[in-house]
C-alpha cells in the first residue's frame, strides 16, 4: 500500500468508517434476525430520504419489536405507519409500511423466514444474490447494493462488493476506482463494510472529501 493511499484510508475510517447497520443497532451476524434487520434498513435507505432519517426509522421499528420477519407481519399496518413516524420517517410511511409486511410476508414464505435460504438458492453468487433480493417490496438494484456493502461483513461469498458508488467515492479521494486494488487495501469483510460505507458517505460530499485529504496530509 502506497503511504498516501494509506494515510487517505487511515484518515476515512477514522471518520467515516462506521456500517450503516452499526449506526441502526444491528449487530451484524450470519443468523436470521440481524440478517432480516439489514434488509429492513436496506428497504428504508432505497427511498430518497436521509441515511439519518432511515436508521432512526430503522431503530424505530425495531425497538416495537419489528425486527424479525414474523413480529413485522404480526404488527398492524397502522403499528408500522406509527413506528416510522416516530422515527420522521413520513414522506414515505405508509407506502413503505405496506412494502415491509408484503416483503417480510415473501421471506416468510419462500425461504422460511431465513435469508441465509436465499443465499443458498443462489449458490453463493453474488450477482444471482441481488437479483434475488430485488424481488422484495422497495429492494431495487441500488437497496440491493446497499445490502450486500453491509453483509460482506459475515457473507465472505459476495465480498469484494465494491458498487459505483463506492468507487466513486474511491476516485474523488484518490484511491483505486478498481474493485481489486481497492479491496485490497481494506482487507477483510469487516473492513471492506466500513470502507464501503465510508466512500458512499464521502462521496455526497465534497467537504467531507475535503476534511479526509487534509486530515491525510498532515
Amino acid at each position: 500500500m502506497a503511504k498516501t493511499d494509506e494515510a487517505v484510508l487511515e484518515a476515512l475510517l477514522d471518520r467515516y468508517g462506521r456500517t450503516y447497520a452499526g449506526e441502526a443497532g444491528i449487530k451484524l451476524a450470519d443468523r436470521p434476525k440481524p440478517l432480516y434487520e439489514l434488509l429492513v434498513l436496506a428497504t428504508l435507505l432505497s427511498a430518497r430520504i436521509s441515511a439519518d432519517v432511515a436508521v432512526a426509522a430503522a431503530k424505530e421499528l425495531f425497538a416495537a419489536g419489528y425486527g424479525t420477519p414474523k413480529g413485522m407481519c404480526e404488527a398492524s399496518w397502522q403499528d408500522r405507519v406509527d413506528a416510522l413516524g416516530r422515527g420522521h420517517y413520513r414522506r414515505y410511511d405508509e407506502r413503505t409500511a405496506t412494502m415491509l409486511g408484503d416483503g417480510a410476508e415473501l421471506l416468510l414464505d419462500r425461504w422460511k423466514g431465513d435469508l441465509r435460504r436465499l443465499r443458498d438458492e443462489a449458490g453463493g453468487d453474488e450477482r444471482r444474490i441481488g437479483e434475488l433480493l430485488t424481488e422484495f417490496p422497495g429492494i431495487g438494484p441500488t437497496g440491493a447494493d446497499i445490502f450486500l456493502r453491509e453483509v460482506q461483513a459475515v457473507w465472505p461469498q459476495v465480498a469484494p462488493h465494491l458498487d459505483r458508488r463506492v468507487l466513486d467515492g474511491a476516485g474523488k479521494l484518490g484511491l483505486p476506482r478498481q474493485a481489486g486494488p481497492l479491496a485490497e487495501l481494506a482487507g477483510s469483510g469487516g473492513e471492506l463494510a466500513r470502507l464501503s460505507a465510508a466512500l458512499v458517505r464521502v462521496a455526497r460530499s465534497k467537504k467531507s472529501v475535503d476534511e479526509v485529504k487534509a486530515a491525510a496530509a498532515r
